[in-house]
């Protein structure tokens, strides 16, 4: 059974949470783990023991959230050189389906933590080599459905904008302020969501779990889409969340992607650990 209560104990960051008793897992096949099904306000615990997290690892969650920066900045820099300044948007909604491969460092800095072990940045880059063939075949997963939605983007563009796509100067105006607003919105909300939630439901706990035990990528996938199924309420929130938390890093110019970042990664590995049962 999962013990949340065991992070860190030499910790000063540790406060104990209470244990829950096995009755309240549920099995939802015989080839997967257990289940918990949890109040719609779990995620907030998740956060919190993220910062604790972040408190006793600062140097990597700064590091990682710095290079979500530089990463995001030189994004943006590319695009403007290749007047693609309109897929800015998109790019930016692609980076969340990505971000559970990206986050996979943080994972490890959370499962170190946990241990009672100190966290290094060696340590943390030599994680991916724990379970690294399941992962990537996740990874790929990820890849695809990114590079499905920039696809639809541009066809979006084109179907909405004709053949000339918004300059830079023009395109809180013409996306927000013009005749084609509201079915642009409306059509690429209504495919980008059903993508997201497809990535959201095989990825919410998948990374985190191959990164914990010996396991396959399809039973990983099969074990996020239940917790998804047996949590939904929650995971509608904690989804919420990620977005928000996401959309205001960006809307800082990224800059506050230096926090979000750290904080939903860590947050989504004491999800896992929340969610999943041992066995």
């Amino acid at each position: 059974m999962v013990d949340m209560s065991s992070h860190r104990g030499a910790s000063q960051f540790h406060r104990p949470v209470r244990r829950k008793e096995p009755s309240e897992f549920h099995k939802p096949a015989p080839y997967l783990p257990r289940i918990r099904r949890v109040d719609v306000d779990r995620p907030w615990v998740w956060l919190s023991a993220a910062w604790r997290d972040m408190c006793a690892s600062p140097m990597i969650s700064a590091a990682y959230g710095l290079l979500a920066v530089l990463s995001s900045l030189a994004l943006v820099a590319v695009l403007s050189m290749q007047d693609m300044q309109y897929l800015v948007l998109p790019m930016a909604a692609g980076f969340m389906l990505l971000g559970p491969v990206f986050a996979v460092g943080l994972y490890e800095t959370s499962r170190l933590l946990e241990r009672g072990e100190t966290p290094t940045l060696m340590k943390v880059a030599g994680a991916y080599r724990r379970n690294g063939v399941q992962i990537a075949g996740i990874g790929l997963a990820l890849m695809l459905a990114m590079l499905a939605w920039i696809r639809i983007a541009f066809l979006l563009f084109a179907l909405f904008f004709a053949t000339e796509p918004p300059a830079f100067d023009q395109l809180v105006d013409r996306i927000f302020f013009s005749a084609q607003t509201i079915p642009f919105l409306l059509t690429g909300t209504i495919v980008g969501g059903v993508i997201a939630t497809a990535v959201f439901a095989i990825s919410v706990v998948s990374i985190p779990m191959l990164l914990d035990r010996e396991t396959d990528s399809f039973t990983a996938m099969a074990t996020s889409v239940a917790v998804l199924r047996e949590n939904l309420r929650t995971m509608a929130g904690w989804a919420f969340l990620i977005v928000l938390f996401t959309a205001a890093g960006m809307v800082t110019g990224f800059l506050g992607l230096a926090l979000a970042l750290p904080l939903i990664g860590h947050a989504s590995w004491h999800c896992y650990r929340d969610l999943v049962g041992a066995d």
